[in-house]
């Protein structure tokens, strides 16, 4: 995935798994109740600060909290753009 966004800093660009349509017994969960994605995958890293190395990379696939990163669409995919401190795990 080549992207043209370049992260500033300590911050990671995640592409976010989509949401889960259908229960493990079939039942299609609708729109409204779906839950937002917490596991995406890396696809952008920015370069890091003087003390702190980026531990993240290209590809990682990704735990992330709830409520973390910020929203934006670009060119029509939805991406997530947060501090790598917002990560929780790789998986």
């Amino acid at each position: 995935m080549a992207v043209k966004i370049q992260p500033l800093s300590d911050r990671v660009l995640v592409a976010p798994q989509e949401a889960e349509t259908k229960t493990a017994s079939g039942i299609i969960i609708p729109d409204s109740a779906k839950e937002k994605p917490q596991k995406g995958t890396v696809v952008a890293v920015g370069k890091g600060k003087k003390d702190h190395e980026m531990t993240v990379k290209n590809g990682d696939t990704v735990l992330y909290g709830k409520y973390s990163g910020t929203e934006l669409k670009f060119e029509g995919k939805d991406y997530l753009i947060m501090r790598e401190d917002d990560i929780l795990a790789i998986i």
